[in-house]
């Protein structure tokens, strides 16, 4: 009878080990793609970068609808013709091809790759926040995702969750060791 207590001991001891082990990887998991969907959006701000969302397809196919640009501050004289720059307009931020940099007047002639002609307005020298250094598509969503409200709450959520699976995995490791002191005991 003895034996039968002590091998159903150490069978729900090892239970709640392999159980702990998946809590704990889980909330390792949960955490390091919290962190991972994080890296994208936050450490270009910290490299100096402005990031800015595309919302109208006026530089398809180059940069699609939803993509995510990286935009470095430069000076507006060492932008050269070709480059892609954003700058402000109005209330919004536009991003174009630049197809000329009028040094002398400070300004830039630009144009959208889907449009057909040059924009009809130049662009002052004082309007421009930078050249684009990258764009990636997919992070668009992300990005949308990171910067909203309730974007905001399901990342902190899902974070949250990840600590709780490390915690549980912890409580149950403490159980094991509860449960198997008890055995050595008896």
């Amino acid at each position: 009878m003895r034996n039968k207590s002590l091998s159903f001991g150490q069978h729900r001891t090892g239970g709640r080990r392999l159980a702990a082990a998946f809590c704990n990887a889980a909330g390792i998991l949960i955490l390091i793609s919290v962190i991972a969907t994080c890296l994208p959006v936050t450490v270009p701000k910290f490299l100096g970068y402005e990031i800015y969302h595309v919302v109208s397809g006026s530089m398809e196919p180059e940069i699609p609808v939803g993509s995510v640009i990286y935009v470095e501050a430069a000076p507006p004289e060492s932008i050269s013709e070709g480059e892609i720059i954003a700058f402000v307009k109005g209330d919004s931020v536009v991003v174009h091809r630049v197809e000329d940099n009028q040094i002398v007047e400070g300004e830039f002639t630009t144009k959208g790759d889907a449009n057909e002609k040059a924009d009809v307005n130049s662009v002052p020298y004082a309007s421009v926040i930078g050249r684009v250094k990258a764009h990636y598509p997919l992070l668009g969503k992300m990005l949308v995702l990171y910067t909203s409200n309730v974007g905001k709450i399901y990342a902190v959520c899902f974070a949250a969750c990840g600590a709780m699976f490390n915690i549980l995995a912890s409580r149950l490791r403490e159980r094991d060791n509860q449960e198997r002191a008890k055995i050595n005991i008896y």
